[in-house]
């Protein structure tokens, strides 16, 4: 009984140069594991199994359990939020932009500096808040799974080992060589309609 390993969307270098094969090879196959490995390891122990992943991480209570839980569905939605060839914003999302932001250049301007501040460990996003996209950042494994209301469009994983490979320290390029290359702008308008949590839920498989 245990939580799985979802694959990559895409092969190990579609996303070269600005995320190596190296940089995916570790942080899908050995990182997100070990975020697999833990939670199913706790979940046995407190018999918290059964749950789907949402749920899990609303029930579990702060504690490895929840931060574990948190960061497998953020790596699981990450994966989808880049692409090897991504499209322009069109249609609602478009739409959206322009209204909270006045263009697209300015939205990924505000999300880099975001992200690029951001201090430590975490996550920067975009979420849809009372009908508006809006840009956040949250520590740790912290998820918008953990926050009612709160309906994730993107994530850009900001820990180290999502970078460290090809970028060493250098926040700032891994960010926007990202940003500019491999925002899933399709995924993003398709959370629009507000399922974003299930695409990255999985149920505790027997």
């Amino acid at each position: 009984m245990t939580y799985v390993l979802p694959p990559l969307p895409y092969a190990l270098d579609a996303l070269a140069p600005h995320m190596s094969a190296e940089t995916l090879e570790f942080h899908h196959d050995k990182h997100h594991q070990a975020y697999v490995d833990k939670v199913n390891e706790l979940a046995g122990k407190t018999g918290m199994g059964g749950h789907t992943l949402v749920e899990l991480i609303a029930t579990a209570g702060p504690g490895a359990l929840f931060n574990n839980a948190c960061q497998l569905w953020n790596h699981s939605f990450f994966w989808q939020c880049l692409s090897p060839n991504p499209a322009k914003p069109d249609g609602k999302l478009a739409e959206l932009i322009v209204e909270g932001f006045g263009s697209t250049e300015e939205l990924l301007k505000q999300l880099s500096a975001q992200a690029v501040a951001h201090f430590g460990s975490g996550w920067a996003w975009l979420v849809l808040e009372q009908g508006a996209i809006a840009i956040t950042t949250y520590h740790d494994g912290d998820t918008p799974a953990a926050h009612p209301g709160v309906v994730p469009l993107f994530t850009l994983d900001l820990w180290e080992h999502a970078y460290y490979i090809d970028y060493r320290n250098a926040r700032p390029h891994y960010v926007d060589a990202v940003l500019e290359a491999h925002l899933n702008w399709h995924f993003v308008a398709l959370n629009l309609d507000g399922k974003g949590m299930s695409r990255a839920d999985q149920a505790w498989q027997v």
